[in-house]
């Protein structure tokens, strides 16, 4: 069974680095056709794609958020990374890692995994 956990801090200050990290079990985030994404839903809004990591470590970004987005992956651990910079309070949401066959998908329906969410608020 796949299984991903995202972990990381629940609270940020504003213009300081979210960095949050996803654990994958149960498959590899080097399995061939497979892309790893980091989505977040505002409070009151709809789901939002902010980037993805493909089988072979390409990166894909959300253009609205690229430049304040990096991600990266240890498959050793088996693990991706998402590091969101310059946070604003307009970036607290609950924050999903997930698995997709698709690339850039907005929909839940894309994905076939999810973690169950974390929350981030920006705050001082």
């Amino acid at each position: 069974q796949v299984q991903l956990q995202e972990s990381g801090p629940g609270l940020v200050e504003p213009a300081q680095t979210l960095s949050l990290t996803c654990t994958v079990s149960g498959a590899s985030i080097t399995a061939i056709s497979y892309y790893w994404s980091w989505i977040r839903q505002p409070p009151g809004k709809g789901m939002e794609w902010m980037g993805q990591i493909g089988y072979g470590g390409r990166t894909y970004y959300r253009p609205s958020l690229k430049s304040r987005t990096s991600m990266s992956r240890d498959t050793s651990k088996n693990q991706f990374t998402l590091q969101l910079s310059s946070v604003t309070p307009e970036d607290t949401a609950v924050y999903y890692c997930a698995r997709s066959q698709d690339t850039r998908c907005s929909d839940y329906g894309c994905y076939d995994y999810l973690g169950q969410g974390i929350q981030v608020t920006v705050s001082s």
